[in-house]
């Protein structure tokens, strides 16, 4: 698969999966929705390691990362899922478009890494900003976003920290191996979780939009999407990488606004791209020069 083809699948299935996972808790309950998910593709991950003679490393390193992992397949996952039912789509992504900004917060505490210069810090205080923009609009969140909200935060939080502690574990193990070892670690705390949560008896229609989004996420999200974005990381340096977390919450909210209906407000846009302005002065601000007299 070529590079070009390979980046432009991930901006597109990063783009649609705060959609398809508002999709697939129409009808079926969140958290069991994205257990099935991770359920599934796990089970795919596996039969395609077997036919790539791929091995699943269970050693205690192995163990520890597939662990560290798990906190954001889980924790996040299951946040993210909660909150689809009380904030628009788009919002999840503008979310999630703040991890690498919170993952080199928490590396400054977990992994010791040099301190931010100051345009690093501006970057921060316009993210928060632009979350401060969207966080007081009422027409696109409207009277019952604060329980999503909160939820989204932890997401990303979690979401954050897991990455960081799997740097840490520094466990240099392939990279599906890692993907299916963390899906299967997640699947007792979804298991657990949906049982403790369950209001009666799992019903899914295959013809709902909800059976084939948690299809769609297991096979594309989940698989394809992170085949694809290690083939990017491979070839193109991080800096071109890194756009993916620009472009997608644009899309995303275009997404939601013409499949779902979603409000696309002035606030919400606003917010928005002050987000993405403060991700770009966070991975670009290095090469700002400054005007000499």
């Amino acid at each position: 698969m070529s590079v070009p083809i390979s980046y432009f699948a991930v901006v597109l299935i990063w783009s649609t999966t705060p959609l398809t996972i508002a999709w697939s808790s129409e009808s079926v309950d969140p958290v069991v929705a994205a257990g099935l998910r991770m359920a599934i593709a796990a089970f795919l991950g596996l039969c395609l390691m077997a036919l790539l003679r791929t091995p699943l490393p269970l050693h205690r390193r192995a163990q520890k990362t597939y662990a560290s992992a798990a906190i954001g397949v889980f924790g996040a996952m299951c946040c993210a899922y909660l909150s689809s039912r009380y904030v628009p789509s788009g919002l999840i992504s503008i979310m999630f478009g703040l991890a690498p900004i919170l993952s080199a917060v928490l590396g400054q505490w977990l992994l010791k890494e040099p301190t931010f210069r100051a345009y690093r810090w501006v970057a921060c205080m316009l993210a928060l900003l632009g979350l401060g923009v969207i966080f007081t609009d009422d027409v696109a969140l409207g009277p019952d976003s604060l329980t999503g909200l909160l939820l989204l935060l932890l997401a990303v939080t979690l979401f954050s920290l897991s990455a960081v502690l799997v740097k840490r574990c520094n466990g240099q193990l392939h990279p599906l191996a890692h993907t299916v070892g963390a899906l299967i670690w997640s699947l007792p705390g979804f298991a657990i979780t949906g049982w403790l949560l369950s209001t009666g008896p799992v019903e899914i229609d295959v013809a709902s939009r909800s059976f084939w989004s948690i299809i769609y996420l297991a096979t594309f999200g989940s698989l394809l999407g992170f085949v694809c974005y290690y083939h990017v990381l491979r070839h193109l340096p991080p800096s071109t990488v890194a756009l993916v977390t620009l472009i997608t919450p644009v899309f995303a909210l275009m997404l939601g606004h013409w499949l779902n209906g979603e409000p696309l407000t002035a606030g919400l846009w606003q917010g928005c791209l002050l987000v993405v302005a403060g991700l770009g002065l966070f991975f670009w601000g290095h090469r700002l020069q400054p005007v000499r007299g």
